[in-house]
């Protein structure tokens, strides 16, 4: 009997894609036998085109040909788009254990080949790297699926998928691309399919209303402004030496445009022998604009600490805790639907006990005569801390401060929230000032992260992202309402543990003060103002809180990724589908019972499969990564290496419910 074949097609091939076949690779050899013949079923195979307008792998943000000083904001150890290998499922490769291995096999270059011997478990590579470790594993999946029994062909389409429409029996997939694998010619194709995988990744926005509005003003007027963007996009060119350029963002594109315009154009930083803050000084090139730097909490991200694991040993929640929250949700929690949880009344009051133990216990640990009798003082504290939590009875938190005052004359009442405003009403006269305070938070910062383990600050700010993992399982359970998500976790939340969690390597904050002495970057002030001035034909930047002229310049950029939002993308396959009616965004509810877009696609079960305009779910248009952001959190974080399918490593979950699903469908149909 000839086998059936059935046709599948996954959009987008970096990361998420390349997980997709790896997962596949791994569900195939675990369900068929020889001749691909599944068990107790009739002969199958599958057909796999993949639709990638860049190099299979790395995609568009990972391209090995991209400058080689844009780093990685996580360390080694952490990232992956495969299972470890000695796991036993499936081929397996971290990034790690691509490292250790010297690149498993793979051609490199002389320059690779360099940066991976340099690189230690805790360094952070470049993306230029991680982009040739992910060229690799397309690769050797690729070839492993191709001569697999139950596959009938894998086709890589140099092209942008343009159209996904409804056909009798499956889905019609327009390509308008540049060729494929074997050389054909480009221009548009069309692919037939039963099943889809959307892995698109990172897609083109269009300009929220202040960014249009301030571009085509720019236009008229003849000034430079640079939208949100992918940093290895922009034409840093553009920005002429000695120019003063407006930046809005200190997150992490901030960095990454800092390099290119330093480094970039032949800066330099050498090591000055000196303390973690005054570790470098930076010899300039000439070629370096002025930039002149603001952002709402007007400072940068906090740098990662110093250690070679991703969470911190010392660090162990013993408040928040899956079995607590749901068992609360279970029980109805209080001023909650049924099966739901809020944020700030269920979730944070029992994360904020840790990160404050966390803190004072480090605290003990390394600076003891800070406190009267430390051993009695942990004990009172965990009386207070381990006290059952209460709906709505926060007095705990005044008990905790005082037991500090009285009992920890040597140390302060750490504010949690306060972390993500160190400037908070607090006011400067003149621009010199500020620029001295910055430059003194960055120094400290750096101090910080130096001492790894054996900080306080960053080991809290440790527990706060042990927890960030824990709320990512609970959002993706469903366990958070709609409100508490967009009011609540979103509003407050993510901003506080982004900028403290989520910063760059230390490296990045030694150079921002070694550029801030050396006068290349100045700051603005936080919560700023920008404007435009089209009679003096300039750009302006003011800040409320420094009292001072403004910044003037007439270049201006935003430094931050294109948002991601289905219903803002310029990409034309998800216009496409939401033009048709064949996807259409999630509708969240606020706690006014008002309705409004989610910022991912409208999706249900596991897999995720796509909800059409009508309510009605797609059989076969399975969706992963960025676009899932309505019913996941932290959707743009690689997967972390050897974490389960359910926790840190969840988009390899995702994966492999999709490719489980695709064989079960392969087989029955």
């Amino acid at each position: 009997m000839a086998a059936s074949r059935f046709n599948v097609v996954v959009v987008g091939a970096g990361p998420r894609g390349t997980s997709t076949l790896e997962r596949l690779l791994a569900r195939l050899d675990e369900a068929t036998g020889p001749g691909g013949t599944g068990p107790g079923e009739r002969p199958w195979r599958l057909g796999i085109t993949v639709v990638e307008p860049c190099e299979p792998g790395p995609g568009h943000v990972w391209a090995p040909g991209q400058p080689r000083y844009y780093l990685m904001n996580t360390p080694a150890l952490f990232p992956t788009v495969a299972p470890p290998r000695g796991s036993g499922d499936g081929p397996g490769l971290t990034f790690e254990e691509f490292r250790t291995s010297g690149g498993d096999g793979a051609a490199l270059d002389d320059t690779e080949k360099a940066e991976l011997a340099a690189l230690s478990t805790d360094g952070f590579p470049g993306r230029a790297l991680y982009g040739t470790y992910l060229r690799h594993v397309f690769s050797t999946v690729a070839a492993r699926l191709r001569g697999h029994p139950a596959v009938a062909s894998l086709d890589i389409v140099r092209g942008e998928a343009t159209a996904i429409r409804r056909e009798a029996n499956g889905y019609r997939i327009t390509v308008d691309g540049t060729g494929n694998d074997a050389g054909n010619d480009g221009g548009a194709r069309q692919l037939l399919a039963e099943a889809v995988v959307l892995a698109v990744g990172h897609v083109p926005a269009y300009p929220n209303p202040q960014q249009r509005v301030a571009g085509e003003r720019a236009t008229a007027v003849g000034l430079h402004y640079q939208g949100p963007n992918v940093p290895a996009d922009v034409d840093w060119g553009a920005y002429p030496a000695g120019e003063a350029v407006l930046v809005r963002g200190l997150g992490l594109n901030f960095f990454d445009a800092l390099t290119a315009l330093t480094v970039g154009r032949g800066g330099e930083f050498t090591a000055t022998g000196s303390g973690p803050g005054h570790a470098l000084e930076y010899r300039a090139s000439g070629e370096e604009p002025r930039l002149h730097a603001a952002s709402r909490r007007g400072a940068p991200y906090r740098a990662k600490p110093c250690i070679d694991t991703y969470l911190p040993r010392s660090v162990s929640l013993r408040h928040l805790g899956f079995d607590a929250v749901h068992e609360l949700a279970a029980a109805g929690a209080p001023g909650e639907p049924a099966g739901k949880v809020g944020f700030n009344a269920h979730i944070w009051p029992l994360l904020h006990r840790d990160v404050l133990r966390t803190y004072y216990a480090t605290l003990v640990r390394v600076s003891p005569e800070s406190f009267e009798d430390p051993s009695a003082f942990l004990d009172e504290l965990d009386d207070v801390l381990d006290a059952p939590h209460v709906h709505g009875q926060e007095v705990w938190r005044t008990v905790a401060r005082e037991l500090v005052e009285r009992a920890a004359p040597g140390a302060h009442w750490l504010d949690v929230p306060a972390l993500g405003h160190p400037f908070a009403d607090r006011g400067f006269v003149g621009h010199d000032a500020y620029q001295a305070a910055v430059l003194e938070y960055l120094e400290q910062d750096a101090a910080s992260s130096a001492r790894g383990e054996d900080d306080p600050l960053k080991m809290a700010i440790g527990a706060l992202n042990a927890g960030r993992g824990i709320v990512k399982r609970f959002v993706a359970e469903g366990l958070l309402d709609d409100a508490s998500r967009l009011e609540e976790l979103a509003r407050w939340f993510e901003p506080l543990v982004e900028g403290l969690a989520s910063g760059p390597p230390l490296q990045r904050i030694e150079e921002l003060a070694a550029l801030a002495r050396a006068g290349v970057v100045r700051f603005i002030g936080p919560d700023p103002v920008f404007s435009l001035d089209e009679e003096a034909g300039h750009f302006s930047a003011s800040s409320p809180w420094v009292q001072d002229e403004p910044v003037t310049a007439r270049y201006m950029f935003e430094a931050m990724m294109p948002a991601n939002r289905v219903a803002q993308s310029a990409s034309p396959l998800l216009e496409q589908l939401q033009a048709d009616g064949l996807a259409r965004p999630r509708l969240m509810s606020t706690s006014e019972g008002e309705e409004v877009y989610g910022s991912g696609f409208d999706v249900v079960g596991e897999p995720y499969r796509m909800v059409d305009g009508t309510g009605i779910a797609h059989r076969g248009i399975f969706v992963l990564g960025l676009q899932l952001s309505s019913v996941q959190w932290g959707t743009a974080i690689a997967a972390e290496a050897g974490a389960g399918f359910q926790d840190g490593a969840r988009t390899l979950g995702d994966a492999d419910a999709v490719a489980t699903e695709l064989v079960r469908m392969a087989a029955r149909d």
